[in-house]
């Protein structure tokens, strides 16, 4: 195998997504042939001596992609930054694994898990426009103007405009007002502030659905792994070639978080 660029590497072997192993290099965690690496190195990995905090990379593990439903108060993160529990602590399998993009902590729903850093970065990258579908729930009724603003994109605080957004009222009840927002692009906390600067109160948020993958009747805490018809769907959409995953007979298994 030929030199190929180190985040490449890294990503293919499970540390996250390119952008997230941009993040390694940059911190200094990663060395190779006992040199820290710099962003833009290029290895051999069947040659050179990777390390990520010390530990030699190993061989590409078998590709894995979980689907859970995250409850609210869970961090989208694989490694545990304060007391709370982590999306991956959830799914507690052996493998590497990590999310693909987040939901804040306020957030619940659909979070896709893998370690397969390829398609990670392609499924969350802008340039890709997958959809993501959310249901929000609002202190009340939306107004006509309100909606359509938000369909058109509003500058954001960043400055950056939103992309239009599909945005439609689900229904009304005592509770509330359940819209249904459908987008290509996921900026941080972008639907709680597309809320707040067109003057609407969001109680809930929940993320239904990621490109072809629906959250479906799984329980807060529930996960399974993909079936290999929805990784199927997932490499096609992202145009990458077919790679064996992780799957078999016990691609349909779910499990609850204990209470």
């Amino acid at each position: 195998m030929s030199a190929e660029r180190l985040q490449k590497i890294l990503a293919r072997a499970g540390f996250g997504s390119r952008r997230g192993c941009e993040d390694l290099i940059r911190e200094g965690r990663v060395s190779v042939n006992g040199r820290t690496a710099e962003l833009g190195s290029s290895a051999d990995p069947e040659r050179d001596d990777i390390r990520v905090d010390g530990a030699r990379l190993k061989p590409a593990a078998e590709r894995v992609y979980v689907a859970l439903n995250k409850p609210m108060g869970v961090l989208s993160a694989a490694r545990a930054q304060d007391d709370r529990p982590t999306v991956v602590e959830l799914v507690g399998l052996s493998e590497r694994l990590f999310p693909v993009g987040r939901l804040d902590a306020d957030s619940e729903g659909l979070l896709l898990l893998t370690n397969d850093g390829e398609m990670s970065q392609r499924l969350t990258h802008p340039r890709y426009g997958h959809e993501r579908e959310y249901r929000v729930l609002l202190d009340e009724a939306p107004r006509a103007e309100q909606l359509e603003s938000w369909r058109r994109g509003i500058v954001l605080p960043d400055g950056a405009r939103a992309l239009p957004a599909r945005v439609w009222v689900e229904r009304e009840g005592d509770r509330g007002t359940w819209i249904r927002v459908v987008m290509r692009e996921g900026r941080k906390r972008q639907i709680r502030e597309t809320a707040r600067l067109l003057g609407l109160r969001l109680r809930r948020l929940i993320r239904v659905r990621m490109d072809g993958i629906v959250l479906g009747d799984m329980k807060p805490g529930e996960w399974r792994m993909l079936s290999p018809v929805e990784i199927d769907r997932l490499r096609r959409s992202t145009h990458l070639t077919a790679d064996k995953p992780a799957g078999g007979p016990s691609s349909g298994r779910r499990r609850r978080m204990e209470a």
